[in-house]
C-alpha cells in the first residue's frame, strides 16, 4: 500500500491541477500503556506499524509521537529509544486525525 494512499487530493481551480491535500496530525500525548523499544538497523516507522498495529499504513502515528526523530524520514535513526503509543489508543487516535483532516 503506498503511503499516501489515505491522503486526500484536491484539485486547484485555478490551474485543474491534481495535488496531495494537506494533512494536518493530532498531538499524540503519552500514556503509562505506550511501548518503548530500541530501534535497530533496518527499523522503519512503517514496519514497526506493522508488527505492532498489523497496519503499515499507521506509520504517522509511531513517527508523530517521537517529535526528536526526522519526521521527513520512514527511518528512525538506530540505537533510538522511541515511542509506540500503545493499541488500544488507535480508535482515539484515528478519531482525532478524522475529526482534524474532515474524513467522513
Amino acid at each position: 500500500m503506498s503511503r499516501y494512499s489515505q491522503t486526500p487530493i484536491i484539485t486547484s481551480i485555478q490551474d485543474q491541477k491534481r495535488r496531495y491535500a494537506n494533512v494536518k496530525y493530532p498531538q499524540i500525548s503519552l500514556d503509562s500503556q505506550d511501548i518503548y523499544v530500541y530501534t535497530t538497523q533496518g527499523d522503519r516507522y512503517d514496519s514497526l506499524a506493522l508488527v505492532f498495529y498489523k497496519d503499515s499504513s499507521l506509520w504517522w502515528i509511531i513517527n508523530r509521537a517521537n517529535p526528536n526523530q526526522d519526521s521527513a524520514s520512514l527511518y528512525p535513526a538506530v540505537g533510538a529509544q522511541i515511542r509506540i503509543p500503545s493499541p488500544y489508543r488507535l480508535s482515539t487516535i484515528l478519531a482525532q486525525y478524522d475529526s482534524l483532516n474532515k474524513i467522513i
